[in-house]
């Protein structure tokens, strides 16, 4: 009788590996900033024009303890708004020049000059005002016989706090009078002219006002 043989179950194929390479992701690109918001330059950009908490104007009575700041004179003296008022009889004239030795402004300190005693009669003490050098405002008062100070405000202190800086830079030709009390009786931007004008006819008020004496 024929043996039979069992046969072998056949063999399970051997799967072929997988010859592809896993890919590997790419790294993510470094993802850019975002982008900035540009400011406002136009809102952010500060203003040359000198920033004031108040315009000053005629009536108003300012304090005179360390208003301006402090300035020399043509001799280089140091000196103050307080100093200049408490040794007037009445108050002080200031009026403002853009630059010494000009033709303008050589206008309106001769003019001053010439309607000196008028202009002081009621006992105001006059001064030319200007962002100019001791050295320079000397020599412009000597050339002119100036019979009043020259004050030097480089920095522009007072000039700024009586409200005559130009922007960005320069001073604006005008006039102010402030009385013994620190008020306000005159101020205003002007001409050569202009500026003696009208503080003579702030004197001629002033002389108008005064009780006649019997």
């Amino acid at each position: 009788m024929v043996e039979l043989r069992k046969r072998k179950a056949p063999a399970e194929p051997v799967r072929a590996q997988d010859t592809k390479k896993t890919k590997i992701p790419e790294k993510a690109s470094k993802a850019k900033p975002a982008a900035s918001t540009k400011s406002n330059k136009l809102a952010n950009k500060t203003n040359d024009a000198p920033s004031q908490t108040h315009v000053l104007k005629i009536g108003d009575t300012i304090s005179l303890e360390g208003f301006g700041g402090e300035f020399d004179t043509h001799e280089s003296v140091k000196t103050t708004l307080k100093a200049l008022v408490d040794g007037s009889k009445s108050g002080v004239v200031l009026f403002t020049y853009p630059k010494a030795s000009t033709p303008g402004c050589t206008k309106q300190v001769c003019m001053f000059r010439d309607d000196y005693d008028s202009l002081t009669s009621t006992g105001l003490s006059i001064y030319g005002l200007s962002a100019d050098s001791p050295k320079a405002n000397t020599a412009f008062r000597t050339k002119h016989s100036l019979p009043y100070p020259l004050l030097c405000d480089p920095n522009a202190t007072l000039i700024t706090a009586l409200g005559f800086k130009k922007a960005p830079k320069g001073t604006i030709r005008g006039v102010c009078v402030v009385d013994k009390t620190g008020k306000i009786q005159l101020l205003e931007p002007g001409g050569p002219a202009a500026t003696v004008d009208a503080v003579q006819k702030l004197v001629a008020t002033s002389t108008d006002d005064k009780p006649s004496e019997e």
